[in-house]
């Protein structure tokens, strides 16, 4: 795995991609993605820093696992390829904000229109085997994104971190709340929602009012 990211993200992680459990991550996401078909492709895998400049960084949605079916996921938290079908959490996503926001629901689940306005879609885990959900969990992407959080916090000041469904939930005692602001809902997927944990959570319109409030750019969503 080559290791390209963003300029702007760089002396953020400062020797993290020399550390030994990232080295380790680096022989196994190498040796997955050369026996097995692997997701997102493997310039995807840090399109999330890629997509969204720490600089204009203003929001985090923490996401678990890169989607493990043919063609969906780009390194984006809960985000498609343009054409392709929208996973029932992601239609949930839409469904809120056309509930919170009056927005049409849009014809495409590709999530670099937010990315590039300054949201972080951060998986926790950043690659998967094909058809095989959880596949490359806990072998090392977890304390990176675990770092990437932690940093995030200890290196900027209002940023919003929408934490949705107990996995996102977990990752608060990483955020310094005196700081930033936290939002926390059920998780979009249908699970959850179908039982009231997710919509009208108004996470979309709460978003935009904070980064009025703080004299930021409102997102489009």
């Amino acid at each position: 795995m080559q290791v390209k990211i963003a300029d702007s993200w760089k002396k953020v992680f400062e020797n993290e991609f020399s550390k030994p459990y990232f080295e380790n991550l680096t022989d196994y996401v190498n040796k997955e993605y050369a026996n097995f078909t692997c997701y997102p492709k493997r310039s995807h895998v840090f399109n999330a820093f890629d997509s969204c400049s720490f600089n204009n960084l203003k929001v985090v949605i923490i996401g678990q696992d890169p989607y493990h079916g043919p063609n969906q996921a780009n390194g984006l938290s809960f985000s498609v390829n343009d054409g392709v079908d929208h996973p029932p959490s992601l239609i949930n996503i839409f469904k809120e904000i056309e509930i919170d926001l009056h927005q049409e629901y849009p014809d495409s689940g590709n999530l670099e229109r937010w990315a590039k306005q300054g949201i972080l879609l951060l998986n926790a885990t950043l690659t998967v085997r094909a058809h095989e959900a959880g596949s490359h969990q806990k072998q090392g992407w977890e304390e990176f994104t675990d770092q990437v959080i932690q940093k995030i916090s200890n290196q900027k000041e209002g940023i919003i971190f929408l934490l949705w469904g107990g996995f996102a939930k977990k990752k608060v005692k990483l955020i310094d709340a005196k700081k930033h602001y936290i939002l926390e809902s059920g998780h979009p997927s249908p699970l959850s929602a179908n039982r009231g944990y997710w919509f009208g959570n108004h996470h979309f319109s709460k978003t935009n009012v904070l980064l009025s409030n703080l004299k930021k750019t409102v997102i489009n969503w």
